[in-house]
């Protein structure tokens, strides 16, 4: 469909959502972080009108006008009442209002951190997806560290959180609260699925690593680590199935598909 005036859509897109009022569609534009030469893009939520197949700019969402709002996924709570979103370099999980037309309040409502030691700083740590579950009573996020060191001559996992982190969602509020942090027994869970009927989570750790075993080293593979998911929404570990991926191949995303 051929698009009518000038479009808005950020720095960095990174994932698309169609609202479910379908009434607008919502991009996720995660600007980049600074480097030494560079410096930084910020980041945004970018809110279109949606009509006939034709957007129009209708929000924008950038708190500090986008700058450390490297924001990266988002998905929406069943009672349409919240929208939860990450922000990747900050490890942050931000709640947006959200209104009837699918617009959303300027600023978060809830801001949580997705680590559960924030205070360790670990350098490569990263949040990665989200997923509401199915019953709209918890709410998952993927955290994710690749920081190296070196040990004889290797470069091995410097420590961090390869986690899914889960939180309860008040009902009432929308706010998210931690119940716990799952270890993915890999590296980077870059991205990671429920399924439609919320008994099952699987994990994509996308890369192998290696990792400091006394004196000395192991290699962990990359792996898809399922778990079951509990009445009350905490994950039992179930099953890990290895991922071959030498040359540039990884683990780099995974979905749920339901077979009848």
């Amino acid at each position: 469909m051929k698009q009518t005036g000038k479009l808005d859509f950020g720095i960095y897109g990174h994932q698309v959502r169609m609202d479910p009022s379908n009434q607008t569609v919502i991009l996720v534009t995660r600007g980049n972080a600074p480097t030494v030469t560079k410096p930084e893009d910020p980041g945004a939520l970018k809110l279109f009108g949606y009509k006939n197949g034709v957007l129009s700019n209708r929000q924008t969402i950038a708190p500090n006008k986008g700058f450390n709002y490297q924001v990266r996924h988002l998905d929406f709570h069943p009672s349409g009442k919240w929208d939860y979103a990450t922000l990747e370099r900050q490890n942050k999980l931000h709640v947006y209002q959200r209104s009837p037309d699918g617009t959303l309040s300027e600023r978060p409502i809830f801001t949580k951190d997705t680590v559960a030691d924030r205070f360790r700083n670990e350098s490569g740590q990263a949040a990665s997806s989200i997923h509401v579950h199915p019953n709209g009573r918890f709410v998952y996020v993927g955290n994710r560290a690749s920081g190296t060191i070196e040990f004889e001559g290797k470069r091995v996992f410097a420590g961090g959180e390869n986690t899914i982190a889960v939180f309860s969602i008040n009902q009432d509020t929308g706010e998210p609260t931690l119940i716990q942090s799952a270890d993915t027994r890999g590296f980077q869970p870059r991205t990671f699925a429920v399924d439609s009927t919320g008994a099952v989570l699987v994990a994509a750790n996308q890369s192998s690593g290696l990792v400091r075993e006394g004196s000395s080293v192991q290699t962990i593979p990359a792996r898809l680590t399922a778990f079951r998911i509990r009445d009350e929404g905490k994950l039992d570990f179930a099953h890990q199935y290895a991922s071959e991926t030498s040359g540039s191949r990884s683990l780099f995303w995974t979905g749920i598909v339901n077979l009848a």
